[in-house]
């Protein structure tokens, strides 16, 4: 099953509200009127200066909040370790697992004996849970027989700031491939709810120019169009 993303909310003209911030922090505009005035080309100016001089903080009054489905736990939990963030996600504590599906990671699925084994395994494990639960054993200590590639759900925000950090680790091509597609479909999303935000993001070497990776992947994106169609 392939992760799918939709931006359920987001912070509406996110980019003035951003500048609005940045604003009151250089100007002597009242907290009162500090909207007054932002015109499409100053909030533009307002973002720039922001991102040239490494003032990020304004970028935390915009917030996007995400449904996800179709990812693995191995995935979330690498989701979770990015801290400045909110979650909700599908509990195996309340809601029963039988019928669900587990995560087959692409090197699996091209090996027909490693797709095989793969698919003989989950499904005792599956039959394994289905089994403890009509024995009497409760959801939540059943479910330790779960594989970690079992699918879940979940609904996140993040502030633009932090979508830039997560942009960076997570669509460099050393990224693991659950997460960059994850990662990926994000930013095409918001993208489109805030271009003037989100339109230049990603690792280093297409927001910088060149990679800061202690190990480089060897093959840097070539630009914006590349990284977004991978």
């Amino acid at each position: 099953m392939a992760v799918i993303v939709n931006l359920i909310a987001g912070t509406p003209d996110a980019a003035r509200i951003v500048a609005a911030a940045a604003k009151i922090c250089y100007s002597p505009s009242g907290a009162v009127d500090i909207l007054d005035g932002l015109t499409e080309d100053k909030t533009e100016s307002f973002l720039k200066m922001l991102r040239d001089s490494g003032h990020l903080s304004p970028f935390e009054h915009a917030s996007y909040t995400f449904a996800v489905e179709g990812l693995s736990r191995v995935a979330s939990h690498q989701l979770v370790r990015h801290r400045i963030a909110s979650y909700s996600q599908q509990s195996q504590r309340y809601v029963g697992m039988s019928g669900q599906t587990c995560i087959m990671p692409p090197s699996v699925a091209q090996n027909e004996e490693a797709r095989k084994l793969f698919e003989e395994q989950t499904a005792r494990a599956w039959a394994c849970y289905e089994k403890l639960v009509e024995l009497g054993v409760q959801r939540e200590d059943a479910r330790f027989i779960l594989p970690h590639g079992a699918e879940t759900r979940l609904v996140m925000t993040m502030n633009a700031r932090e979508l830039h950090h997560f942009f960076a680790l997570r669509l460099c091509k050393r990224a693991q491939w659950e997460i960059l597609e994850l990662a990926r479909q994000m930013l095409l999303l918001v993208r489109e709810a805030s271009p003037e935000i989100f339109g230049v993001a990603g690792p280093s070497c297409i927001t910088l120019g060149r990679c800061t990776e202690a190990h480089p992947c060897g093959s840097p994106y070539s630009g914006m169009e590349e990284m977004l169609s991978a």
